[in-house]
């Protein structure tokens, strides 16, 4: 049975397991380190000095589930690095950061993991956050500073959006100007609404199927369930949504890509992810 904790204030991780494992001695907290038996939200970690951040779950597990779960330690394919930022492309079914309470793997704690050294632990910052179901181009910052100028000019990077959707749209391209407001379900409505805050979505429609259609979508504004809520209140939900629509093997919705500037050079940044066999698949006639 494993033993397992939430971490509450930030440290290194051998001196977080030694203050709450009191009764354990930190040779034997050294050796199920190096035997792969502590994980960190779900992912194997094997350096002492490794940079626990507060919501961080920690876990030791038996020696042979360890050494099974270094071998299985995930990795995520890198778009795009340099000193000041990383992007990587995000499978659909992945947090993009820590939930609360939950002891699952997300894209910050996989890719902090992959960057550290011994004796030089990675930190990032998330610049933005995909939807756990949605794939695609996810970007994180190497400092604060730089995650604060990025988010700064959040509002002028150019984010694009393919999307699989129930139906034919008519017309086949336009824009949906249309304020969302979060009822008490947490579902995003469509209308007017006192809380309502204005959200705009570009679509183009590139390729259709007697019953679907691949739209590239943009963003105009950045509003939580936006795509999802503004394509199912014209009427063409994305396929695999169940929250707006109707369930399928995945959601239709991939983050294509991310154009910016960069935060320290002001050049041009284009970061793209190309839609993977699983999300194109949702094109077939059901």
């Amino acid at each position: 049975m494993a033993d397992r904790l939430t971490t509450k204030t930030p440290g290194a991780l051998l001196d977080v397991l030694a203050a709450h494992f009191s009764t354990w001695s930190r040779n034997t907290l050294k050796q199920r380190l190096r035997l792969g038996c502590v994980q960190v939200n779900g992912q194997v970690v094997s350096r002492h000095d490794h940079a626990l951040l507060q919501g961080d779950i920690v876990e030791i597990v038996a020696k042979g589930q360890g050494e099974a779960a270094r071998e299985q330690a995930p990795s995520l394919p890198v778009l795009y690095s340099d000193d000041d930022l990383i992007a990587v492309d995000k499978p659909a079914g992945l947090l993009s950061v820590a939930a609360e309470d939950q002891r699952q793997h997300h894209a910050l704690g996989i890719v902090r993991d992959s960057l550290s050294r011994p004796g030089r632990p990675a930190l990032l910052w998330p610049a933005h956050r995909l939807d756990r179901e949605t794939s695609g181009v996810l970007l994180f910052a190497r400092s604060r500073e730089v995650c604060d100028l990025v988010q700064a000019e959040w509002g002028s990077v150019e984010k694009t959006y393919l999307a699989i959707v129930a139906g034919r749209p008519t017309p086949p391209e336009g824009l949906i100007d249309v304020p969302l407001w979060e009822d008490q379900t947490l579902r995003v409505r469509a209308g007017e609404h006192a809380d309502a805050k204005d959200a705009r979505t570009r679509y183009r429609t590139q390729r259709t199927t007697r019953s679907r259609a691949l739209l590239e979508v943009k963003l105009e504004t950045g509003r939580k369930h936006q795509i999802r809520a503004h394509l199912a209140h014209i009427g063409h939900s994305i396929v695999g949504d169940e929250r707006y629509g109707i369930r399928d093997a995945r959601l239709g919705l991939h983050s294509v890509s991310l154009v910016l500037r960069h935060p320290r050079t002001g050049k041009e940044l284009s970061i793209a992810s190309p839609p993977p066999p699983a999300f194109l698949a949702l094109l077939a006639d059901r």
